[in-house]
């Protein structure tokens, strides 16, 4: 099928107005290449590359053409042609993204390439010119502001199993921590693995299927019969793929269907707050509608979807530092909203996204700070009496 329905819902093709840079153009020219019409060029790479993955192509398709599944088998595929030393030099950098402790690693050069006044030198002297560098520099700046270090918990009666996965201490850390402590208001008691694990998106984006499945296994033996809840929502969509995972839970939605005690009354805030919708939270968990039920918990917030939600921020995983231009284009779309609503925080459920805004949002010089959505209920609550 190859109505154009897709068209006015892919990012990619919006910016460039190049059917190639469609989902249906992609599919086109995928089609041409694995049938031999179509020679593998460099051309040929650059616009099937440039695809988010973000699906909401997906979202408005009749004919309900699994777009995703279709770009990841390209990608494995064309993976497979390259040289085998190409091949394992990718699955090194892979595997070193998809580790939590070469990410923790990352974070401590992160604050120390703040805190020692590198990062502020290396705007001074325009050595983030370049969108690459730019991406970087943006990626530190914010990995500065949101890592946490963090002793694993593992008691022995628990009430179900919180997924931190592998980027969570260097993007999420003060989510997982407002979600430590809004568990414990709520008489709750989850399970931090002591080893935390990947979910493999990373992986499986990027043309490694079987390793991404691999990880998406282990974690299934991992919490065999548990509840799994994870606070990245991007990590949750990946997790449901495997079998045994259907029912992983996602952190607000979880939160917010819990019983509360009727004592428990959050503390006003009287400030404009604007939900980021993340493309795997939209286009694949079921909608968003938790992240707004959870946040009118809270009294006198004035609570709004962030205008363009429905187009991807340019995040997408490692998106961001393969396609940085185009990630760039596209964080500039939700930047200029930002301008014009000036709300005073953006809320998100996604670490890329949230990396992606406040390193945006910091350059921008924007008083706006980005954060989980459980972050804003765990500040809310009453003083523990």
């Amino acid at each position: 099928m190859k109505c154009g329905y897709c068209l006015a819902a892919c990012p990619t093709y919006l910016k460039t107005r190049n059917e190639a840079d469609s989902p249906r153009g992609r599919i086109a020219l995928v089609q041409g290449w694995v049938s031999g019409e179509i020679p593998m060029s460099r051309a040929l790479a650059r616009h099937l590359d440039g695809c988010l993955t973000c699906r909401a192509c997906e979202t408005v398709c009749p004919s309900l053409v699994a777009y995703g599944r279709l770009a990841d088998g390209a990608k494995a595929r064309r993976l497979a042609l390259r040289p085998a030393w190409r091949r394992a030099l990718l699955r090194r950098a892979l595997q070193g993204l998809s580790s939590a402790t070469v990410n923790r690693r990352l974070a401590q050069l992160a604050r120390r390439y703040v805190s020692s006044g590198l990062a502020r030198f290396a705007e001074r002297i325009h050595a983030t010119r370049s969108p690459l560098r730019r991406a970087y520099h943006r990626l530190a700046i914010a990995m500065a502001e949101t890592s946490r270090q963090r002793l694993a918990q593992s008691p022995k009666l628990t009430d179900f199993d919180l997924f931190v996965g592998c980027t969570g201490l260097s993007a999420q850390g003060a989510a997982i921590a407002a979600t430590l402590e809004v568990c414990r208001r709520l008489g709750l008691e989850p399970r931090i693995p002591t080893a935390p694990e990947c979910c493999g998106a990373i992986m499986r984006h990027n043309g490694f299927p079987e390793e991404a499945r691999h990880h998406r296994e282990a974690t299934a033996h991992q919490h065999a019969q548990r509840p799994l809840v994870g606070v990245a929502s991007a990590c949750i969509a990946e997790l449901r793929e495997q079998p045994g995972l259907a029912q992983a839970g996602e952190i607000c939605a979880f939160i917010d269907g819990q019983p509360w005690p009727s004592t428990l009354d959050l503390e006003p805030l009287a400030r404009r707050v604007l939900v980021h919708e993340p493309c795997s939270h939209r286009n694949l968990l079921g909608g968003t509608e938790a992240v707004y039920s959870l946040l009118r918990r809270i009294p006198e917030i004035d609570v709004a979807p962030m205008p363009g939600n429905e187009h991807c921020c340019g995040a997408a995983g490692t998106y961001l530092l393969q396609q940085p231009e185009m990630s760039n284009a596209l964080l500039e779309d939700k930047l200029a909203a930002l301008r014009e609503r000036r709300p005073d925080i953006v809320v998100t459920t996604n670490p890329g996204c949230a990396l992606h805004l406040i390193g945006g949002i910091q350059e921008a010089g924007l008083a706006i700070e980005v954060c989980h959505p459980v972050e804003l209920i765990a500040r809310q609550l009453p003083d523990d009496d």
